[in-house]
């Protein structure tokens, strides 16, 4: 698993976590990977934080329903990985979403040249793909079943072949947003994450993680049929 910065004076890590777990089985029609993600180019020691007081209540200790999703510390993220309202030029229309593996960033575009920018964790190398669909749906504290072949490698997921509830320990997080394409479910998803330090690594199976304070935020703006468009 790779860390991917193209920003300078950003620190290259690596370290080993789950891939991204698929809520549904096998993907039935998904366009053909057009590229891997690559590594960023070394890079020198990361910028000293600079943490304003709506960053760190941003990522405090959130209470949602039954649950209460864990702070995060903040401190341990380079501050282009947190939430940050950013200049973007676009096409694509308020309210789309624009998914930059390279960064790896994803954008809510705003409009008038701006978007929130989000930290996130991308395919990794194999697992990387572009391409463009909708957010046709999405879920509060989804549930999580492991495709076959993934219990095959790992026979410990068998307990969840029916799927796992949703929770803090779940994989997708605290929400789930369901990438389509041409009208079926492709399987990929933009989610949260039990494993928030993948977040700025390629270190999914093709889907996208978010922290979990992030995906609440996002999934509570984007509307169903937004779209999506992954470079």
């Amino acid at each position: 698993m790779r860390r991917l910065f193209h920003l300078p004076g950003l620190l290259a890590m690596g370290f080993a976590v789950t891939g991204c777990m698929m809520e549904t089985g096998t993907v039935e029609e998904v366009p053909p990977p057009s590229r891997a993600v690559t590594a960023a180019a070394p890079v020198v020691q990361p910028l000293a934080p600079v943490l304003d007081a709506a960053t760190l209540a941003h990522y405090a200790a959130l209470p949602d329903g039954s649950r209460t999703v864990p702070a995060i510390d903040v401190t341990k993220y380079h501050p282009a990985l947190l939430r940050n309202e950013v200049a973007f030029e676009t096409a694509e229309a308020p309210g789309s979403v624009v998914i930059d593996t390279k960064g790896p960033f994803l954008y809510y575009i705003e409009g008038e040249g701006r978007a929130t920018r989000y930290g996130i964790a991308v395919g990794r190398e194999g697992f990387g793909w572009t391409g463009q669909g909708v957010i046709a749906r999405s879920a509060r504290w989804p549930t999580w079943t492991p495709p076959p072949e993934m219990i095959a490698r790992d026979p410990s997921l068998e307990r969840w072949r029916e799927g796992q509830p949703g929770g803090v320990n779940n994989p997708l997080g605290a929400r789930a947003l369901y990438i389509y394409f041409d009208g079926h479910d492709s399987g990929y998803r933009i989610h949260g994450t039990n494993h928030p330090g993948s977040i700025g690594y390629a270190a999914s199976s093709g889907c996208f993680r978010m922290l979990n304070q992030d995906v609440i935020e996002l999934q509570s703006r984007v509307q169903p049929g937004a779209h999506v468009v992954v470079m």
